[in-house]
């Protein structure tokens, strides 16, 4: 049976996996989401032509993929790390299930009307799963170096 601590450190990225399968849906598909996004770029950019509104929402919509695997990624590596500092064999499995969970995602998405599934998608999950990596292995000096100098 799980620990109340387990289920702690599981439950977020769990419930992250499971907002990242409903922006998998239909009710996220391009075409839906361009309804909302594109009348808030003609807002914000007045000058802008219909092709360059088209071009900042596909960017918007390839940056969430990228922000949803690195978030993944880092609640996956915390899950795995549990109470011991840095390591990187939770991070090379955070990294790795991130990325199973990007194909898989790509996967679901080609069963899904309105949907397509795209190679370039799940590279630029996987690289935001990498950019999550990252940023938890770059985070580790820096909290060292505070600690030694809070101690100096």
């Amino acid at each position: 049976m799980a620990s109340v601590g387990q289920l702690r450190r599981w439950l977020p990225p769990l419930l992250w996996a499971g907002v990242i399968w409903s922006f998998s849906t239909g009710w996220f598909s391009g075409e839906r989401t361009a309804n909302v996004i594109l009348p808030v770029l003609a807002a914000l950019v007045p000058g802008a032509t219909l092709a360059d509104l088209q071009a900042m929402h596909h960017a918007i919509r390839k940056a969430a993929h990228f922000t949803e695997y690195l978030i993944l990624s880092v609640l996956l590596y915390r899950a795995l790390r549990g109470n011991r500092r840095w390591n990187a064999r939770a991070a090379g499995i955070a990294f790795t299930l991130a990325g199973l969970y990007a194909l898989s995602d790509e996967f679901h998405q080609w069963f899904v009307p309105g949907r397509t599934a795209a190679a370039t998608d799940c590279l630029i999950d996987v690289s935001g799963a990498a950019a999550g990596q990252g940023l938890v292995a770059a985070r580790v000096p820096w909290r060292a170096r505070l600690r030694r100098r809070s101690t100096a």
